[in-house]
């Protein structure tokens, strides 16, 4: 229903930001006038590099008008940035440059306007490069991941697989820009509907950085990527791989202890001066089974458990699977569920119960209990931390085979139990559309659905509440839909969230 109201709502015609106006100080090359947009670069940014462009005897103007010769702007993908600027009714636009900011960080390095070449200029879409096979080009990708359908049918695994492998190397080294970069890049392969034949199928596809770009051409013509097969056998990189793979041991406890020497786990449990936290504890203690993928028909034995377990509590708790299993995935790394109840206040006490009646059970192994801290004064938050402020724990259950439908006799394991990782969070009534939403993820659909909301729309959105800052109101949700419309988008069904 929000679907075919929403396609209809057409967005306010925008016309070009303006900075304060400054004095031309000492215009050396008239000849050159250039305009920042403000899009994408932000206002306090365009500023400062007016005032250095003047400064260095640039004349900048602070509108788009038919004496402009040099449009420049940052981060706006093509498929954005030309639309946006028909739109302006520019006299003469095709005959104007049109220019990454590359050219202005050159050109202000040079303290002149350098020449401009093919690589600053930011291309009309139709006019760039034509695809190897132009009957069936891509059609126009949105840098929004909540503005794709990404199913679990990625047409393009070996290119994402190999981009996942150099963004996890990042995160390892710390590099947090060049790691998001590369998610970003897996992330549109993923929503793409046909495969990558070459590289020049990829010209109108945004986020794909020049690296990206790089290792997708290296692996269409070559069938794979020499860089990539470096990582891949870099000792550093599998190590911390290895040890990323406990449960409680993040990518700063991997490098620690690689940097002590420690290759392997037995390593790490025969090393004395090594102390392990709770966590980690049970994480070596139970790593034979939680490292391994748990199944769907797993996840519902589980969540049976909770279900009943939770009914002692009371009668109306409703229980939501979430996470990747809710988007459709046969497998994950652990199982997450919502446990919410409609009387406010109700949820206080909730998860407690439920541990202490797993515990009476014998099949609680561990256990992470983390209080409420949720104050709807102190948002809207403007910095976003990766866990909300509901209460919440986090636990490793004992699930009996036996428990689990269709579930064949395995000779091979010394017990007829499986630990399994377990996430649960009990949201207030009125919270738990937007804890939904985000404990759903994907994680990139997550991050880019905030960053949607905060550069496009004027909002601030996590998993407690969606903020309008032009209006200082929060903005009210029963479902996931109302919050996609709410943000002027289309609703996209959990199983198209896999970006």
């Amino acid at each position: 229903m929000f679907q075919t109201s929403l396609s209809t709502l057409l967005r306010k015609r925008r016309r070009p930001e303006s900075t304060p106006a400054h004095p031309q100080q000492g215009k050396k090359f008239g000849e050159v006038i250039v305009y920042l947009v403000e899009r994408r670069m932000g206002k306090s940014r365009r500023n400062f590099l007016t005032s250095l462009a003047r400064s260095k005897g640039f004349c900048v103007d602070n509108t788009l008008s038919a004496e402009v010769t040099h449009i420049v702007a940052e981060g706006n993908p093509a498929h954005e940035l030309w639309p946006w600027l028909q739109e302006q009714d520019v006299p003469h636009l095709d005959n104007t440059n049109v220019l990454d900011i590359t050219w202005f960080t050159e050109s202000m390095r040079a303290g002149r306007p350098v020449p401009v070449e093919e690589q600053h200029r930011i291309q009309k879409p139709s006019l760039q490069l034509k695809t190897c096979l132009p009957d069936t080009s891509l059609p126009t990708v949105s840098q929004y991941a909540c503005q794709r359908r990404t199913t679990l049918d990625n047409r393009n695994k070996v290119l994402t697989d190999a981009l996942e492998v150099l963004a996890e190397n990042y995160e390892f080294n710390d590099s947090k820009g060049s790691c998001l970069g590369f998610r970003r890049a897996v992330s549109v392969l993923k929503s793409l509907t046909t495969a990558l034949s070459c590289l020049q199928d990829a010209v109108d596809l945004p986020c794909l950085g020049e690296e990206s770009k790089m290792v997708i051409e290296e692996i269409l013509e070559c069938g794979s990527s020499s860089r990539v097969d470096n990582i891949l056998a870099d000792e550093r990189y599998q190590t911390l791989k290895l040890f990323t793979s406990v449960f409680g041991v993040g990518p700063k406890t991997a490098e620690k202890w690689y940097r002590i020497g420690l290759r392997s786990l037995e390593q790490i449990h025969s090393n004395s001066s090594i102390h392990f936290n709770r966590m980690q504890a049970a994480g070596f203690l139970y790593y034979e089974d939680i490292s391994k993928p748990v199944t769907i028909a797993e996840a519902k034995a589980v969540g049976c458990i909770i279900e009943e377990t939770a009914s002692c509590y009371s009668s109306n708790v409703t229980i939501s699977l979430t996470g990747g299993f809710c988007r459709g995935k046969e497998f994950g790394h652990d199982v997450d569920f919502i446990l919410t109840v409609p009387e406010p206040g109700k949820e206080d006490g909730l998860l407690p119960a439920v541990i202490d009646t797993l515990r009476s059970q014998g099949i609680l192994l561990y256990s992470d209990f983390q209080e409420s801290t949720f104050d709807l004064n102190k948002l809207p938050s403007r910095r976003f931390e990766a866990m909300d402020h509901f209460e919440k724990c986090f636990l490793i259950l004992k699930l009996q085979m036996g428990l689990v439908e269709g579930q064949q006799a395995d000779p091979s394991r010394r017990r007829d139990w499986k630990a399994v990782r377990v996430d649960l969070v009990a949201p207030p009534a009125d919270r738990y559309a937007f804890c939904l939403l985000g404990w759903t993820g994907s994680t990139q659909f997550e991050r880019d659905l905030r960053r949607f909301a905060r550069l496009e729309r004027g909002m601030l959105l996590d998993n407690h509440a969606l903020y309008d800052k032009t209006t200082n109101t929060f903005l009210q949700a029963k479902t996931e839909e109302d919050i996609f419309a709410h943000l002027g988008l289309d609703y996209i069904e959990p199983w198209q969230r896999n970006a």
